[in-house]
């Protein structure tokens, strides 16, 4: 696991309300196409940022409840979204979702299947608690299109195989297509939503990723601390000389429960 400091806590902060993940969880809000009125789920909802947005868009006749299994994410929310009447924070897992079946127009899930070890039921939970119609969003990282220049290739890669160890499925939007179908919903559109950097910018994706990359190898052992502050160097000196290249693709998949 990575472990977050003061430090890493106050950058994942500065990032989550930078312009690259500001933009996804924006995409990914579009996609689910809010309604004044409706009942809709944020699973994962982590801060309450896309929570709070969507309960601004179903307004007061609607109504949003956010789930996460973290305590300090969950407090976050809560305290963000005290002011909104229409919003509920409640612990749970995808999976294993506390609420009732049948009760939602719709459901969005941002970076969260990338974690769930058992996709399939986490999707069956879904279409249980969505009305016939309802709409799902979900938003990952396809992992395998990370491109990001290095002097060194080799030890590149290596850093992208440590960090690919963080989540339990790496390339989830390449699994929705049939997962979907299988658990009862129609695939209406596959989104590519593409992130491309040349250089270090303090809010933005690459900066987020470079220093959770560094936290996340050395913490758990899993390259030696040596090299990885060289890499973490290196790509801060190629940002520095006009050479930096960062590129990911994350996809947001549309469906409509059948």
């Amino acid at each position: 696991m990575l472990k977050f400091d003061s430090q890493t806590l106050e950058l994942i902060n500065v990032s989550y309300r930078g312009t690259d993940i500001t933009r996804r969880r924006m995409e990914n809000m579009a996609a689910l196409v809010p309604k004044p009125g409706e009942r809709l789920l944020d699973l994962g909802c982590g801060q309450g940022l896309m929570t709070e947005e969507l309960a601004r868009a179903v307004g007061p006749t609607g109504e949003v409840i956010g789930v996460d299994p973290s305590p300090d994410m969950r407090a976050e929310a809560e305290t963000r979204c005290a002011a909104q009447p229409n919003i509920r924070i409640l612990d749970g897992n995808a999976g294993e979702l506390p609420v009732e079946d049948g009760s939602f127009d719709g459901a969005v899930s941002l970076q969260v299947f990338e974690y769930v070890s058992d996709i399939a039921s986490a999707l069956a939970d879904l279409q249980r608690k969505l009305r016939p119609g309802g709409r799902l969003v979900i938003g990952d990282m396809q992992w395998d299109t990370l491109s990001w220049a290095s002097d060194d290739p080799d030890r590149m890669q290596r850093m992208r195989l440590a960090w690919e160890r963080h989540v339990a499925e790496p390339n989830v939007p390449a699994l929705l297509p049939s997962a979907l179908e299988t658990a009862g919903f129609h695939l209406v559109e596959m989104r590519p939503l593409p992130f491309t950097a040349v250089d270090l910018r303090p809010d933005g994706l690459p900066f987020m990723m470079l220093h959770l990359m560094r936290g996340y190898a050395i913490q758990n052992e899993l390259l030696p601390a040596e090299e990885v502050e060289a890499w973490f160097e290196e790509q801060q000196e190629r940002s520095r000389e006009g050479r930096f290249f960062f590129s990911l693709t994350h996809f947001i998949a549309v469906a409509i429960r059948r």
